[in-house]
């Protein structure tokens, strides 16, 4: 079995059966991780060995220290590709292009599996999945085109659960794909490039992390916020690498770890799989200038393929995206309605009615109360002046776009951008 301290990492660790010889690789260090980013969760990764049994591992993201290795049942067919839903239920598809959902019933002192359903007979010949944790479900074809998939249940029992195919494109003829947050994928191609994907709706938007280097990873996987991990073929290494920003489009602040790998050896599964989402990290300082930034990004954008609930009602789900790509407690908790962050905000004690902070919700109502249980409109403050009483913000779906709004008083202000006077600032939860 996998040896758990890293002062024992020079000695050869097995998994299963076999014992595997040490391997090496080398690239150029990227940027450390901020000194005050907190992170907190644990990345679970499920695997599948030669003989068909599964295999979990759970890894500590802060210092790449493998903390247990598992081995399960064998899953009774022969797997192609597989994504992990969640913590306790994993998507597996067969060579024969059956789907099959395997329940975990737990994975903690061992790994024993609660029910193995097949979902599709046929038809599921994706020689990729991955999972971004927000609902959608990615999958390549042999062919190159990337399809994707709404994931309606936690647990889905039929295809009524996974529909809504889309065809997003071709060209996605990838070495390896995992996802990385909310419509965010990250991949390698055999000349051994890293790119990141952002996807909005049907249309699609590629960054080359790195151009090279990437080349001896059969598998790539991504726990969230800027944790990627790779397993090379050779010599079944798994290494560790953390991206400071998901969604700058440079690779320049990825930090590597080559010399510190999860484990040298061992990890000889066939497919491994993880679901973005298991862990965040949040720079306390930064986390307000980091949605401003990114919020700054999307001016002009209008959004018009994203799937929002309603097509020209959608600045609180336009908060929930930015949110959500850096790493807020619940923003999943925020709904098409602007009213939600007042009820989000009173939740996490980060409503008020003074003091806007950048990277605030900012709720705006017509009739002057949000007590009623609505509110007319919500966008990002991106701006503070000196003395607190000048905002300038971001918000969606203004005039069907992303717009700026430049410096106003708010507490004067009677309608500054068309929806009432502003009534409260909503924090996000680091």
């Amino acid at each position: 079995m996998f040896l758990t301290s890293k002062v024992l990492r020079t000695a050869v660790t097995t998994l299963a059966a076999g014992a595997i010889s040490f391997g090496a690789f080398t690239a150029t260090t990227g940027t450390a991780q901020a000194a005050d980013q907190v992170c907190t969760g644990t990345t679970s990764i499920y695997g599948v060995l030669d003989d068909g049994r599964l295999t979990y591992s759970a890894v500590n993201p802060v210092n790449g220290n493998r903390l247990r290795t598992l081995i399960g049942p064998d899953l009774g067919f022969t797997p192609k590709a597989m994504a992990t839903l969640n913590f306790n239920t994993v998507l597996v598809t067969s060579t024969t292009g059956a789907l099959y959902r395997v329940d975990i019933q737990t994975n903690e002192n061992a790994l024993a599996v609660s029910a193995i359903d097949k979902i599709v007979d046929s038809g599921w010949t994706h020689d990729k999945l991955t999972y971004d944790g927000y609902g959608h479900l990615y999958g390549t074809t042999a062919d190159g085109t990337l399809l994707q998939y709404l994931v309606s249940q936690a647990k889905p029992k039929g295809v009524q659960h996974i529909g809504q195919r889309t065809e997003i494109g071709t060209g996605f003829v990838l070495k390896t794909l995992t996802s990385t947050g909310q419509d965010r994928l990250l991949a390698t191609t055999t000349a051994g490039k890293l790119l990141s994907y952002k996807i909005i709706g049907g249309a699609w938007k590629r960054d080359e992390l790195k151009e090279s280097g990437w080349s001896g990873f059969d598998q790539v996987v991504s726990s969230g916020s800027g944790f990627y991990y790779g397993r090379m073929a050779a010599t079944g290494a798994m290494y560790w690498y953390k991206d400071a920003n998901i969604s700058d489009g440079n690779g320049s602040d990825i930090a590597y770890h080559n010399d510190d790998p999860v484990d040298a050896s061992g990890w000889t599964q066939n497919l491994l799989s993880a679901a973005p989402g298991q862990v965040t990290c949040k720079s306390v300082s930064t986390l307000g200038e980091d949605i401003a930034t990114d919020a700054r990004a999307e001016v002009g954008n209008n959004f018009t393929d994203y799937d929002f609930t309603y097509s020209r009602a959608w600045c609180a789900e336009f908060v929930r995206y930015v949110w959500s790509g850096n790493n807020v407690t619940d923003a999943s908790q925020i709904t098409a309605a602007a009213i939600s962050l007042r009820t989000y905000g009173l939740n996490h004690n980060t409503y008020r009615t003074t003091g806007p902070k950048v990277g605030d919700a900012v709720l705006y109502d017509t009739d002057g109360s949000l007590t009623d249980g609505e509110a007319d409109h919500v966008n990002i403050v991106v701006g503070v002046s000196a003395d607190g009483k000048q905002i300038e913000t971001v918000g969606g779906n203004e005039s069907h776009q992303v717009q700026k709004t430049s410096w106003f008083n708010w507490a004067t202000a009677s309608s500054p951008i068309g929806a009432g006077p502003v009534l409260a600032f909503i924090s996000p939860k680091a």
